[in-house]
């Protein structure tokens, strides 16, 4: 099997570059340097890993835990990872099956009263239990063997966001760093935690805000042998602040957004909050710059914290993915 560059992988298993980086940065795959090229290429070792990675990933196994499966030669670890999970699994299972076969009764109950005017109390504590007092005993049949077909149909089912957020970004002025090379969101990191250090920017501006976002976004016609895209970071800064090169000061206009917070490497539910925004019945895209992300942005959150925190673990990091929304008219 001939070497496969980024771009190819990233085609061919619908996952982004960002989040390849992002796997070999934390230690679960790796890539070949490829002679004479700067990019990435991957082996046929590291595709059956990533194909394992994603299938984990889908079985909701956290990216520690996954790391664990694919480093150990114990099949006592990962019986221990995936218990773990089972166990999780049944908690959530139990609870919705309960919610479930109550809205259940609670239907059965009206329809048999439905010429009946529905009684104040029916959602009260007494007449709750006695409706729960009526339950069976749901029993789910986990021997059913999952295909991959299942299971990508079970994981798109799962990957339905209820709970985006509404909110509104302030305008702000923003000092931006800017990078076109392979790790370009690590080198914009580089410079920009550095400027706010020496500048002691956190106590200047207490309610600071960390911003990024794809600049230029990743494209299939990039030619061989060039970065796959580019990065561009931002902090808010007071107005009148003089900004060091290779800086430049910027002004965001801000707006309303639909927001969905991630930890650090899911960046495929960005796919998820796409589809929440454009299947929503109130909210509706308003998208803009077509070279950065379309106006789409990711902000950092807990920067403040975190830049200062010389034990700050990237694994622990929380970001808000923020797509620019408007209120659908008639």
């Amino acid at each position: 099997m001939s070497l496969q560059t980024i771009s190819k992988v990233s085609k061919n298993f619908n996952i982004s570059t960002r989040t390849l980086r992002y796997y070999e940065q934390i230690g679960l795959l790796q890539s070949v340097n490829k002679d004479g090229y700067s990019y990435r290429a991957y082996d046929e070792n590291a595709i059956i890993r990533l194909e394992q990675i994603i299938i984990l990933r889908k079985l909701r196994i956290p990216l520690k835990q996954i790391k664990l499966v694919l480093q150990s030669g114990e099949a006592i670890t990962v019986i221990k990872v995936f218990q773990d999970k089972l166990n999780e699994l049944s908690h959530d299972i139990n609870a919705l099956s309960t919610i479930k076969s109550i809205i259940y009764e609670l239907i059965v109950h009206l329809k048999d009263n439905i010429d009946v005017k529905i009684s104040p109390r029916l959602l009260t504590d007494e007449s709750l239990l006695k409706v729960i007092d009526s339950l069976s005993v749901t029993k789910i049949n986990f021997k059913e063997r999952l295909t991959m077909n299942n299971l990508n149909n079970a994981n798109e089912n799962l990957s339905k966001l209820t709970n985006v957020r509404i909110i509104f970004l302030p305008p702000s002025t923003v000092a931006s760093i800017q990078f076109y090379c392979d790790e370009p969101e690590q080198h914009a990191a580089e410079v920009m935690d550095r400027f706010v250090k020496e500048n002691n920017l956190c106590k200047i501006k207490p309610d600071l805000r960390h911003y990024g976002f794809n600049n230029p976004n990743p494209s299939p016609n990039t030619p061989e042998g060039m970065p796959d895209h580019g990065y561009e970071m931002w902090v808010t800064i007071p107005e009148d602040m003089v900004v060091p090169k290779p800086l430049t000061k910027k002004f965001f206009k801000g707006g309303l957004y639909a927001a969905h917070m991630i930890k650090m490497g899911n960046f495929h539910e960005w796919e998820w909050l796409d589809e929440w925004a454009n299947n929503n019945d109130t909210y509706e895209p308003k998208l803009g710059d077509p070279i950065c992300m379309d106006g789409c942005i990711e902000e950092h959150l807990n920067y403040i914290n975190n830049v200062n925190n010389e034990n700050f673990q990237l694994e622990s990091m929380q970001l808000d993915l923020l797509i620019p929304i408007k209120e659908k008219t008639e």
